[in-house]
């Protein structure tokens, strides 16, 4: 990562989210690939991530749990799992796709499945303007994917498009309608957009085999995992 990709804002210090005995350090860069679609390519092939109008990426001390993980669209074949919640999904939700949008609806279904999910503690809920830096602005061709239930916003999948690849920022949903899989169902509904628009890879951030919030990520095979800088393939679930 060099200052072609943007000027370095910060250098983020912190306690793992992943692997809460380690540290972790992130440097951000102030970037803007709106009119460069083919170098935001370039920097998803590296690792990179989005948060708001940053990019970053992982620079973390005698750690390399962290394996940028993708799915090569066209090879993909989903599993006989992967069939059941397509179905569900389509017989039960409706999608709609646009920009990314931050409102009362959407900062109260975050919150409830932020602590409906256990990713965080009664209290630990954020404002609408968090909810907008985090998700509602950006510096690249940003799109919403969108799940209805019965007219009422269930689910909400935020990713990003460059040239030939889309990359799944953000998925929040209704945690009391987990018997139909919706982080599942939109990363299946991504692959298919991916196809739909020519994109060659969907990368799904970071594969970190010691946390069970991540690992699920394996089960989309083939895909290939970044490890110590060259992308691997994997044809079979670890």
């Amino acid at each position: 990562m060099g200052e072609e990709y943007g000027a370095k804002f910060i250098d983020v210090e912190e306690t793992c989210p992943y692997l809460p005995d380690r540290l972790a350090v992130l440097p951000f860069y102030l970037s803007d690939f709106r009119s460069e679609p083919a170098a935001f390519d370039l920097v998803l092939s590296e690792g990179v991530r989005r948060s708001g109008i940053f990019i970053y990426h992982t620079e973390c001390p005698d750690c390399t749990a962290c394996e940028p993980i993708r799915i090569p669209v066209d090879d993909f074949q989903p599993r006989r799992r992967h069939r059941r919640v397509l179905k569900k999904g389509e017989d039960n939700l409706r999608v709609e796709i646009g920009e990314p949008r931050v409102d009362l609806e959407r900062l109260n279904l975050y919150n409830q499945h932020k602590v409906g999910r256990g990713l965080g503690e009664p209290g630990s809920e954020i404002d609408i303007k968090s909810l907008k830096e985090f998700l509602g602005i950006t510096c690249c061709d940003s799109r919403e994917f969108r799940y209805f239930h019965q007219d009422k916003l269930v689910g909400v999948s935020i990713a990003d498009v460059g040239k030939e690849a889309m990359s799944a920022v953000y998925c929040y949903f209704d945690s009391k309608l987990a018997h139909l899989s919706i982080g599942t169902f939109s990363v299946l509904k991504q692959i298919e957009a991916c196809r739909a628009w020519g994109l060659k890879y969907l990368y799904l951030g970071f594969y970190v085999a010691g946390n069970d919030h991540m690992r699920y990520k394996a089960s989309y095979v083939p895909h290939e995992r970044r490890i110590r800088g060259v992308w691997t393939r994997f044809d079979e679930q670890d």
